[in-house]
């Protein structure tokens, strides 16, 4: 007579329980050391019980089969996450075919071509479609014009301030020569007029042809002594 079938829950008996854990634990280490002989597989078997103590079985070593698990779960990921990729870009390719055939569709219609199926409202709206792009346009360009007329504005009035601070510099060094040419004309020496005279030439900015003649003497040492009655002494030895 054979057993009767148990029910799959949580056994509420706390000795029932250990002893139910003791006997299926062995028997599912019991089952992988069996596998692995008779399959020539590389079993690992790790179990945790109730109270949290540590149970585990390797048919080589529990740190191969890790490592081992390891590699496997991340290359198998890696070739899920290809896969995944590949089928996104997939679906983004299809939906860009659909958009271009769309947009050709589009632009034969603005053409004038392929209206069979259009009816008057779409007929309409598709009249309607160049007009408001022509107007886009227009106040586009218009916007365009306006900056860069606002940035010559903007430019000529920084010109303009430049201009006037140079106005400035030059002002001050026309009024330096003016002062320079009075100090000049105004500082001749003529204490000993003599017919030797050397002449300079002073470039004005008002007028750059026009000489300023600096006259310089020098003492005529001959007229000196006629007027002072001073004898002169001769060559020829006279008494």
């Amino acid at each position: 007579m054979g057993r009767g079938k148990i029910e799959i829950k949580r056994i509420d008996n706390t000795t029932s329980r250990q002893v139910t854990f003791s006997k299926r634990r062995s028997g599912l280490f019991k089952k992988a050391k069996e596998l692995a002989i008779l399959c020539d597989a590389e079993v690992g078997l790790v179990v945790f019980s109730g109270t949290g103590r540590l149970y585990e079985f390797a048919s080589t070593s529990m740190k191969s089969v890790i490592d081992r698990y390891s590699e496997a779960k991340e290359d198998h990921h890696q070739t899920m996450s290809v896969s995944a990729e590949a089928k996104v870009w997939q679906r983004e390719a299809g939906s860009l075919r659909q958009q271009l055939h769309n947009l050709q569709e589009h632009h034969r219609q603005l053409l004038g071509q392929q209206l069979s199926g259009l009816d008057v409202k779409d007929l309409q709206s598709l009249e309607n479609k160049p007009e408001m792009s022509l107007r886009n346009i227009r106040l586009k360009k218009e916007q365009l014009m306006v900056d860069q007329i606002q940035e010559l504005n903007r430019k000529g009035s920084l010109m303009h301030q430049e201009n006037k601070e140079l106005y400035k510099k030059v002002s001050l060094v026309h009024q330096e020569n003016i002062e320079l040419q009075k100090k000049l004309h105004g500082s001749r020496v003529n204490k000993h007029p003599t017919s030797a005279t050397i002449q300079y030439r002073i470039m004005t900015t008002e007028n750059d042809n026009v000489p300023v003649n600096l006259e310089l003497s020098r003492p005529n040492n001959n007229a000196e002594k006629e007027k002072s009655g001073t004898p002169t002494l001769s060559d020829g030895g006279q008494n």
